[in-house]
């Protein structure tokens, strides 16, 4: 979802993910600024030194996010051991953009992302929750056996503030306008807005990787 409203399309995106890297190679690659943007001043990097960075930009009010995800968490357990995937979570704005950042990093300080993650989607786009309110999105993360106490003291931490000053920082270094989007390595992002749709935005991600994988 961008500040403005767009729409993506995910039909055949598993099929497209795998068909697009050998186009690509049969014509050249994807196009830079088309298919993917080269940013103008590089962005700094997460991963540790000889690991390729893949930032997925999302937010959890975000349908098109919602419909990536079961695709680009396929994608993610087939990555190999020298790409480093991480989530960033995005703020258009205040609210309730912010309260979606802090639920997110206050479930990875307390390692609940793998279980959790997708359930925030669910409230969200299936019980049709707004989650942007301290006591709803506690009663929401008692009721799914988290305990509220300790997830609303990482909600509020110093640490978890800290956090979203570091995914804006990232968001404006990428200069994401849209959600979902790809970040590769502080040098490029893609979208399924840029490729056509989601499933060939991570195989624009794929190319991109693999390009970075060459020396020079």
């Amino acid at each position: 979802m961008k500040r403005r409203a767009f729409s993506t399309t995910l039909l055949g995106a598993s099929a497209a993910a795998l068909a697009l890297p050998r186009r690509a190679q049969a014509q050249g690659g994807p196009i830079e600024g088309r298919q993917y943007i080269r940013l103008t001043q590089s962005v700094p990097v997460g991963a540790e030194p000889g690991k390729i960075e893949v930032i997925d930009f999302f937010w959890y009010g975000c349908p098109h996010c919602n419909a990536f995800e079961p695709t680009l968490e396929a994608w993610v357990r087939q990555l190999p051991a020298d790409v480093a995937f991480r989530r960033v979570p995005v703020a258009f704005s205040a609210e309730p953009f912010a309260a979606h950042q802090r639920i997110f990093y206050a479930l990875d300080s307390l390692g609940l992302v793998a279980t959790m993650h997708r359930k925030v989607f669910y409230a969200i786009h299936g019980e049709h929750l707004r989650l942007d309110q301290p006591a709803e999105i506690s009663a929401f993360m008692a009721k799914n056996g988290v305990d509220a106490d300790k997830f609303m003291e990482a909600y509020g931490s110093f640490g978890t503030q800290a956090r979203l000053r570091q995914a804006n920082q990232l968001v404006a270094g990428y200069k994401i306008d849209g959600v979902p989007a790809l970040g590769i390595h502080g040098r490029f992002y893609t979208s399924g807005t840029l490729a056509g749709d989601n499933g060939r935005a991570l195989a624009v991600t794929d190319y991109l990787v693999q390009r970075l994988r060459k020396p020079g």
